[in-house]
């Protein structure tokens, strides 16, 4: 198989500036970023499919190539990969435009949430799925903690702990 250095390079051109756009805080360069992702991905599956040929269907046979028919799968990975990143690109366009009628900033920021999350500490009795209120009447932890099911489920995870 000869690969066409000129489409390999751009492709590499075109994953490395998509990467690096989808780094940014700001919205639109995210979008452009996974357009050219994309773009550079099916530059690299069309180099993946071989050389070209006659189309795939039986029968058909074309006077440049002949007998050598074009390899189906990377088309339609190709084809597949483009309806992928379409509708990325529309769902990203639909949060953009919701962002802009909220705020008309395009940086996407750190949320409070997401520093709060960050902050938080790393003890077990920190973890977002620990239950505080395991007494009815005092909202105390009590020992029967975080049991949610049946004994015979919690068993193994207490004896990997080194709990009995």
């Amino acid at each position: 198989m000869e690969a066409n250095l000129f489409l390999l390079i751009g492709a590499g051109v075109l994953v490395a500036c998509g990467v690096y756009l989808m780094l940014d805080r700001a919205m639109t360069r995210m979008i452009m970023g996974i357009i050219l992702l994309g773009n550079g991905a099916n530059l690299l599956i069309l180099q993946a499919g071989g050389q070209a040929g006659s189309p795939p269907i039986i029968g058909r046979e074309s006077a440049l190539y002949g007998e050598r028919i074009a390899d189906p799968l990377a088309q339609a990975m190709i084809l597949t990969a483009i309806v992928i990143s379409m509708s990325m690109t529309a769902f990203m366009l639909a949060l953009a435009y919701r962002q802009y009628r909220y705020r008309t900033a395009d940086v996407i920021e750190r949320d409070q949430e997401d520093q709060a999350i960050a902050a938080r500490p790393a003890t077990a009795s920190a973890a977002p799925d620990h239950d505080a209120s395991d007494d009815p009447r005092t909202g105390r932890m009590n020992a029967s903690g975080d049991n949610f099911g049946p004994r015979s489920f919690e068993e193994p995870v207490k004896e990997a702990d080194g709990e009995r």
